[in-house]
């Protein structure tokens, strides 16, 4: 096959075997890659009842077909598998270098089954697969995990996926790091790998990836390159990345500040990403084949965090440890981010368990003698890295906040679940819905729980009432805080994702700049694969890959009910300092009932209808 490998590995760790597999033929026209083969074989392969960390769970590894291609930002990887964090639909992706390397080697998909007799770790080396010895990499941090790998296989192109400590004492949001700080770090896919007994999985390849129509496929990423080089958004893109986020939303209105209690925080200047730039960026980074490189390097040269060096922070770490917790001080910040990589723990997750502890320190409704001696006020940068020791280690008051804020609530009392923010069990981002009420709808229809990043319906932001009234039927549709036209608006996103997700590429050219549409797709994957992919089919497939998890979900016994958000957001409006948002709540019923009518699913049940299932040909599934 062209851009496919058309094969996967199955690696049973519990008999110390694998074997190599055709992909089944319909995968890349109904399924695309990555996300879409992932959720495929979760569906199929992983029972919805099965116990998060048994060994009836799997971990899946997908590709997608422009995986190590020169096409820009293909360079993503989608771990995915059974919650241990939410009980549900779990998956997470990331950046870097390892997804590219998994094609090198020769797969389009990797399924680990079972569990290894003995703590491990995988040296894959094209259809060579080693079970190797891990007892001494026990307790190590992600980068020490790395460099004791890479000494030990003497080949520093091979690339790695690892876990932290976080993930060996149980923390159920610990997620898989490549490159040391490319986090799949989303629904605790982390926890699930090392409750295989696996620390890492170490792959080399050295495989060619063949092209169709090499020409042909050259044309296309080269007009890609363009639009991306002459895009409006390219400059704030190269110079900010994600960081930019940090004053643009306090401009709005809708910074999470002091645990989403209103949507400015004062010192926004001295955390945003324009002052990391200014004062400790010392270069770009960028994935592999990436033109866009939107991360960067950073370097403390003074004070208390003086030596510190890393990648980032992307702008969850960035304002969930400064504005959501109080605190203006950036290396502060930058160090709690550093201890989240290093640990291999979420830094969403992290951020909002400790801003739910502040909050009820705040309230009075928690005490030092709850808290085991830490000082929970906005603002105390030592007492926060003090509880992400804890957190990882599970010591102290930090084991109570391990499980997530759900679980953490129940252990306080009822009096605490009313400041527990999630959807389905998962701790969501560091904007404050209430100022962006698409993206609210997306958090709460999202299949993986509270998750920005399964819609990003950037849209809300472009004022555009002709283009909103052309393209979604409303001119609300193009104000965030408007509500109608919203479920069309998300169904339109959450398949552009699905698709970025499938292709396993940077959701900057896909969803956010829009320069890969449906058409752009086509040519792409045509030339690439000798696959006479249509615009109609690719969209069909990305509409197919949301029934599919909505039909996972439906399994785990989810229904209508669960797509809901904290009565915060839908109950209380932002306060009067929140600039232009002041005073909005989320419209959430009305919304839902948009989206479901525009997926063709039940108003009642939020569940596919026959029909539906139907066109897409998921109906054998039921």
């Amino acid at each position: 096959m062209h851009g496919y490998t058309g094969k996967r590995l199955r690696i049973n760790l519990t008999s110390q075997s694998f074997i190599i597999e055709k992909l089944p033929q319909n995968f890349a026209t109904d399924y695309i890659g990555g996300r879409g083969f992932n959720m495929k074989t979760l569906f199929d392969e992983v029972p919805a009842d099965c116990d998060p960390l048994g060994p009836k769970n799997k971990l899946i590894i997908g590709v997608g077909p422009l995986s190590g291609t020169n096409f820009s930002g293909s360079a993503r990887v989608s771990f995915s598998g059974k919650s241990p964090q939410t009980g549900i639909l779990g998956d997470s992706n990331a950046g870097g270098f390892f997804g590219p390397e998994v094609k090198f080697a020769g797969y389009d998909q990797i399924i680990i089954e079972g569990k290894a007799p003995k703590f491990c770790y995988l040296a894959i080396k094209n259809d060579t697969i080693r079970f190797m010895d891990a007892h001494h990499l026990k307790g190590l941090d992600v980068w020490q995990t790395n460099a004791q790998i890479l000494t030990e296989l003497q080949d520093k192109r091979t690339q790695i996926a690892c876990v932290g400590p976080a993930a060996e004492n149980g923390v159920k949001y610990a997620g898989i790091f490549c490159n040391l700080v490319r986090a799949a770090a989303r629904t605790g896919l982390g926890t699930l790998l090392a409750a295989k007994n696996v620390k890492a999985i170490a792959i080399r390849g050295t495989l060619p990836v063949t092209i169709a129509d090499p020409p042909a496929f050259m044309e296309a990423v080269g007009q890609v390159n363009q639009n991306i080089l002459d895009h409006v958004e390219y400059p704030t893109r190269f110079r900010l990345g994600t960081t930019v986020l940090v004053s643009a939303l306090n401009n709005y209105g809708c910074l999470s500040t002091h645990h989403y209690q209103t949507g400015c925080f004062p010192e926004v200047d001295q955390i945003s990403g324009e002052h990391l730039a200014d004062t400790y960026k010392t270069k770009n980074k960028g994935c592999f084949a990436c033109n866009i490189p939107c991360s960067r390097f950073y370097e403390i040269n003074e004070g208390k965090f003086k030596g510190l060096k890393s990648e980032g922070p992307e702008f969850e770490g960035l304002a969930g440890f400064s504005s959501k917790l109080g605190i203006s001080d950036l290396p502060t910040t930058l160090k709690c981010v550093d201890l989240c990589n290093r640990y291999g723990i979420d830094v969403i997750s992290a951020a909002e368990c400790i801003g739910f502890a502040m909050e009820l320190w705040q309230r009075e409704l928690i005490d030092i003698e709850t808290t085991q001696g830490l000082d929970l006020s906005w603002g105390n940068g030592d007492a926060v890295l003090a509880l992400l020791d804890q957190i990882a280690l599970r010591q102290g008051f930090g084991d109570l906040l391990a499980d997530g804020v759900v679980a953490a609530a129940h252990k306080l009392g009822d009096f605490a679940l009313p400041y527990a923010f999630h959807v389905k069990g998962l701790e969501f981002f560091m904007a404050d819905p209430r100022g962006i009420k698409g993206y609210a709808l997306g958090l709460a229809v999202a299949s993986r729980g509270g998750d920005h990043l399964r819609s990003e319906p950037w849209f809300e932001f472009t004022n555009d009432a002709a283009e909103g009234l052309r393209r979604f039927g409303t001119a609300d549709a193009a104000f965030r805080l408007k509500y109608r036209g919203k479920g069309r608006v998300v169904k339109h996103y959450e398949e552009l994702c699905a698709l970025a997700d499938s292709l396993n590429v940077c959701k900057n050219t896909v969803v956010n700049m829009e320069i890969v549409d449906y058409d752009a797709a086509a040519k792409l994957l045509s030339s690439l694969t000798g696959i006479p992919f249509t615009p109609q089919k690719i969209q069909q497939a990305a509409e197919r890959i949301i029934n599919l998890e909505r039909l996972y979900l439906q399994k785990c016994g989810l229904t209508r009910k669960d797509d809901s958000l904290p009565r915060r957001f839908t109950h209380e409006p932002l306060p009067a300092d929140s600039r232009e948002s002041t005073g909005s709540v989320v419209e959430l019923d009305d919304m839902l009932d948009e989206y479901y009518l525009a997926r063709g699913w039940d108003v009642k049940t939020g569940l596919p209808s026959p029909s539906k299932l139907q066109d897409l040909g998921l109906s054998p599934l039921l």
